[in-house]
């Protein structure tokens, strides 16, 4: 309990500092009244707060635990601690879903709820494809290690391909394409915040629901076929996750590297077990904590502009995965 209390205390922190500090220098006493339902006396600072930063934490919180629960799922699915929403592509196809709305059918997520859909709908299609890819893989390889190869290999691949499409498109759909591709928690407008939070909050729920599969998962296929687990079932149900919770954040957000790969193994080191009745949860709260850090250190630079959230997010997960990958090597030897 008192874990849970800490994380939780640092997360509420982190994301009051989200709306305290950003690009426009408010003071404090204004950002307080506004939150407090008091009059600051400037509509434009009641604007920036109530209308940018507060869905902009809002939707870094649940994409942060969203993404970490997510590459939680793949890593006890596929047992393996590098299995991620980006190693394994299903992030680049996600993207490549946004790509063919964005670059071959012009389709834009400032125009209204008709583009909306169709992005989310491309990145859904785009990562259960590569999904049902990586699925077939994982059949055909039993090393760990060619999995992860063919992963990046899909991403190679799905690179072209929007390359490609990058080429043949227009100037505007290359502009809001490359917009898109930096990353940010910005792009949730208040209108589009409630679809987006109960979308995220309903799959986040069922994959809490699936705690004792998942416990199962770690003791190997015929423990959890004793404990009368449909695996098959299980899986498609936990892909299915994993696919919503990829898709919805990468078609709002941008492509969010590192995140679903390193704060599981963050959240191992701080709870010092498996259990995912206590995994899981752990995540979900350094997941939120990580991004809602991310944000606030993109608007370090003040009113100067706004740093690229893809520039930030490899400086907090990149030494994880090291550290990772050395003590793999170490066990094995």
């Amino acid at each position: 309990m008192l874990l849970f209390a800490g994380w939780g205390t640092l997360l509420a922190i982190l994301f009051l500092a989200n709306l305290f500090w950003g690009s426009v220098s408010i003071p404090f006493h204004a950002v307080a009244d506004i939150l407090t339902g008091g009059d600051a006396g400037n509509e434009g600072w009641r604007l920036i707060l109530l209308h940018t930063r507060l869905p902009q934490a809002v939707t870094a919180l649940l994409a942060g635990m969203a993404l970490s629960v997510a590459g939680l799922l793949l890593q006890t699915l596929f047992n393996n601690p590098l299995a991620g929403p980006e190693v394994l592509g299903i992030n680049s196809g996600a993207g490549l879903g946004v790509a063919v709305v964005m670059l071959l059918l012009q389709g834009t997520l400032v125009a209204g709820w008709g583009g909306y859909l169709a992005v989310l709908a491309g990145a859904f299609m785009g990562a259960l494809f590569i999904i049902a890819v990586v699925l077939l893989l994982a059949r055909l390889l039993s090393n760990k290690i060619y999995l992860l190869i063919a992963g990046l290999a899909i991403s190679y691949l799905t690179s072209s391909v929007i390359s490609i499409l990058n080429y043949f498109s227009t100037a505007e759909g290359v502009h809001s394409y490359l917009i898109w591709g930096m990353g940010s928690f910005g792009a949730v407008s208040v209108a589009q915040l409630p679809f987006y939070s109960v979308l995220l909050a309903v799959v986040l729920v069922a994959a809490l629901l699936l705690v004792k599969p998942l416990n199962a998962l770690l003791l190997g296929d015929y423990y959890a076929l004793n404990l009368g687990i449909n695996i098959k079932r299980v899986r498609g149900v936990l892909l299915l996750i994993v696919g919503l919770l990829t898709a919805t954040v990468t078609a709002f957000c941008g492509p969010v590297a590192f995140i679903g790969l390193a704060v599981p193994h963050l959240s191992r080191l701080a709870v010092g077990t498996s259990n995912h009745r206590r995994l899981l949860p752990v995540t979900m709260l350094l997941g939120g904590t990580v991004t809602l850090l991310c944000n606030l250190v993109c608007q370090l630079p003040g009113e100067s502009g706004l740093l690229p959230l893809g520039a930030i997010t490899p400086l907090i997960g990149a030494p994880v995965i090291i550290y990772v990958v050395l003590k793999e090597r170490s066990n094995m030897g």
